[in-house]
């Protein structure tokens, strides 16, 4: 494949055809495909794939930017597409660092496949480092998976899904195993049960593994149970929070330019036509979401950065993470809320897409980490863990 740019990936008439599907697949409840397809034909699912594997070798903070951009046309294409991005993201830093046990995510990538992410599941707060799924090992180094995973984003559409689940028979059980496994080899049924107040076009469906089965060269960690300082753990974590940090953020800044059309064209009869944009009040609204918003990118890309440099931040790595998360989504709910104040009633319409922005935006408080395990993570990197009695 040739190198393609940044532009080339996401073109100012690909955006515009994706924003224009973006309220129907809304009021439909439809999955993305057209979007998906033309995604894929531009390259946009290689991003991260290295020049000498075949593909752009964009970095963190490049994609970053790029899915702020695609966010602001269509939250939830954005949001689904991030969770390949997770995973060629996560395969993009470990080869980096010369670990090349999910290289073959980038060949993948390049030669068309499309990653899911198959993690979630109801009830499990250990997320990464325990789970309540089943990884049943065979004879030959492979693993079969059974147990409900939630949340799965891109289920109509993906060819490969990354999961995990607790092997508790090996003789060193317990182990943690991630591994993948392929949608052509079956053992899983996918629910049609995604009908959701927000991020709908994302078709996030339960996904129920019943055996589904990945080999041994699929099968990429067998990991202790509990908190683990494993490159995979890392690279999920701070992959996952700072690309969905950029989804919300690209959201609020598409909900911030609604706003300030709104005021140019709204009028006000109480002081004889005049716009809107010269009413005191709202010009503080959106000064104030302009000026919470304008923080974000900067410690998103930041934090990208030293990922990619290598900066040893030692304990403080997971909550650095979880603390651009939080800060981002709270800060788009924060700014919808102004952008929604500013335009009116207009806004609580279904039709409105300030309206379809104000429910996508509530599903960043559900992507981990919450603020609770953020501020707790931040506790222990600061103090330490609490004392035992």
């Amino acid at each position: 494949m040739e190198e393609r740019s940044m532009a080339e990936l996401l073109p100012d008439t690909l955006l515009e055809r994706i924003r224009s599907r973006a309220a129907g697949l809304d009021k439909n409840n439809e999955f993305f495909d057209d979007d998906l397809a033309e995604l894929v034909q531009s390259g946009y699912l290689t991003a991260f794939v290295p020049h000498s594997l075949g593909g752009p070798g964009l970095t963190l903070v490049d994609v970053s930017r790029l899915q702020r951009r695609l966010a602001s046309a269509a939250p939830a294409t954005a949001l689904a597409v991030n969770m390949h991005l997770i995973w060629t993201g996560v395969a993009r830093q470990l080869h980096d660092r010369g670990d090349s046990s999910l290289d073959f995510v980038l060949t993948g990538a390049a030669q068309g496949e499309i990653y899911a992410f198959g993690i979630s599941e109801a009830g499990n707060d250990l997320v990464l480092v325990g789970s309540n799924s089943e990884a049943r090992p065979d004879d030959d180094g492979g693993y079969s998976f059974y147990g409900t995973k939630i949340f799965t984003s891109l289920a109509p559409a993906w060819t490969v899904l990354g999961t995990m689940g607790l092997d508790s028979t090996s003789d060193d059980a317990p182990k943690v195993v991630y591994g993948f496994v392929r949608r052509e080899d079956g053992g899983f049924t996918i629910k049609n049960d995604w009908d959701t107040v927000g991020m709908r076009a994302t078709q996030s469906r339960t996904t129920v593994l019943e055996g589904a089965h990945a080999a041994a060269d699929a099968v990429v960690r067998r990991l202790v149970p509990g908190p683990n300082p494993d490159p995979l753990i890392f690279g999920i974590s701070s992959n996952f929070q700072l690309l969905v940090a950029s989804v919300y953020t690209g959201l609020a800044e598409r909900a911030l330019e609604l706003a300030i059309e709104a005021a140019k064209k709204r009028t006000s009869k109480q002081n004889n036509n005049s716009p809107y944009s010269d009413d005191p009040v709202l010009r503080w609204r959106i000064a104030d979401a302009w000026m919470a918003l304008d923080a974000i990118p900067a410690q998103i890309e930041r934090t990208a950065s030293d990922i990619a440099d290598g900066i040893d931040h030692g304990s403080l790595w997971f909550p650095k993470v979880s603390a651009v998360k939080v800060r981002a989504t709270d800060t788009a709910r924060s700014v919808v809320d102004q952008a929604i104040a500013v335009a009116g009633g207009g806004s609580y319409f279904s039709r409105s897409e300030l309206g379809r922005l104000y429910r996508d935006v509530l599903a960043g408080m559900f992507h981990p980490s919450n603020s609770d395990a953020a501020h707790k993570a931040a506790a222990n990197g600061l103090l330490g863990p609490t004392t035992e009695v």
